[in-house]
């Protein structure tokens, strides 16, 4: 991820050297003693504070490993629930590379956001003990449904989600995050996808085998409010809310790749990171979109912390080419009937603020949320603000 990566190096122990005084020549005067000796009360607490500086180091270091670990076991149990299906050996290896990272530099203790911004009090940099310290939760009693299902975008996986999954489970919300065909851990190829239908399913899975009468809010993050808007119009009367971020929200007739090569124009950023895949040969329409891993970074995490770019980098799989290119069929009484709400990212610089105005604009929702300060991907930049809309709208009552 291009400059992302520094150097990393185990923790080297700086110690405070000190010239023992000459019994020879001694200048001290019988009454002296060590606590009088500037020099030796100098060293004294240069070696205590080199002590309590590695102590503190030691402990980022065992909370960044819980964190990366955190993240494995939440995508180990997601695979689980999809179906659990064998995982290629290749993205075994990506993920023991995100579970055993190596130690961060001396100085650096937790990598911090590559923005210059400063950081609200309100939205720290997301720690494992935030997970136990955080505010007191609402209620969930009495909302119409405290069931979430998170559908990532294009290129990403159930993987992203794992900072939002923990911090609505522990506020008592029932959560899945999906791994979409050919994405996260699901096994298939991504450049043998050819509809949306076969992209989505496992999403679709998930709301067929919902018990009756029951309804889940549907989360959809970039290519993901595509795949949200498919399976409104199947089944409306499972879904409480569809809620976008920063995701395509589009007309019926209209596909992902109509509203960014004709409506919106191009996005020079998006262009030179996109590196198109031919699996059919080059005589051939694309198969899938992959992405310039040195431009990821500056496209989907401009605000995010390292630890998490480094989790993408080795996450990330290629976007299918043909569900990009579907035009959506949608009906006002079946995909029109469910509750929309939208959440904009202002720094985003993959689906811009002045993209997503004018897709709110053409498709107005129920309500529209800013989330201050976020990228593309504010599940990483944004955690805890991101979290608190998702509670918010839950708790809006019916109509």
């Amino acid at each position: 991820m291009g400059n992302s990566f520094g150097c990393i190096t185990p923790h080297k122990e700086v110690r405070s050297l000190q010239r023992r005084p000459s019994k020879r020549r001694s200048t001290k005067s019988p009454s002296s003693s060590p606590f009088n000796d500037s020099s030796s009360s100098s060293s004294f607490l240069t070696r205590n504070r080199s002590t309590k500086k590695k102590t503190e180091l030691t402990r980022e270091d065992d909370l960044l490993l819980q964190q990366q670990a955190m993240a494995a076991a939440l995508l180990f149990r997601q695979h689980q629930r999809n179906g659990g299906a064998d995982i290629p050996a290749a993205l075994i290896n990506r993920s023991t590379s995100v579970v055993y990272p190596s130690p961060a530099p001396k100085k650096q203790g937790f990598a911090r956001s590559s923005s210059s911004r400063h950081r609200s009090g309100s939205d720290t940099l997301f720690q494992p003990q935030d997970l136990l310290n955080s505010q007191e939760p609402k209620s969930i009693e009495g909302i119409e449904t405290s069931h979430f299902v998170l559908v990532h975008g294009g290129g990403f996986g159930a993987w992203c989600w794992y900072k939002t999954m923990t911090l609505l489970e522990e506020g008592g919300f029932k959560v899945d995050a999906v791994d979409l065909t050919g994405s996260g851990v699901h096994s298939s190829d991504t450049n043998s996808i050819t509809s949306l239908a076969q992209y989505v399913k496992p999403l679709t899975d998930i709301l067929e085998k919902l018990e009756d009468g029951k309804k889940v809010i549907l989360v959809g993050h970039d290519f993901g409010g595509a795949c949200i808007s498919y399976v409104m119009e199947l089944f409306p009367s499972k879904i409480a809310k569809a809620i976008f971020i920063a995701a395509t929200m589009l007309a019926s007739g209209q596909s992902t790749l109509d509203l960014f090569s004709r409506q919106i124009g191009p996005n020079d950023l998006m262009q030179q990171a996109q590196i198109f895949l031919y699996a059919n040969g080059k005589d051939q329409p694309p198969t899938a979109i992959d992405h310039n891993k040195e431009l990821v970074k500056d496209l989907f995490f401009n605000q995010s912390p390292s630890k998490d770019v480094a989790l993408a980098s080795v996450s990330m799989r290629p976007v299918p080419f043909a569900p990009v290119m579907e035009k959506l069929s949608l009906s006002d009484a079946n995909y029109g009937s469910v509750r929309r709400f939208y959440i904009v990212t202002p720094e985003d610089q993959a689906i811009t603020a002045a993209v997503q105005e004018v897709m709110i604009n053409s498709h107005l929702p129920e309500q529209v949320f800013r989330v201050k300060g976020s990228d593309h991907s504010p599940f990483f930049s944004r955690p805890q603000a991101l979290h608190k809309i998702l509670v918010e709208i839950a708790h809006i009552p019916p109509k």
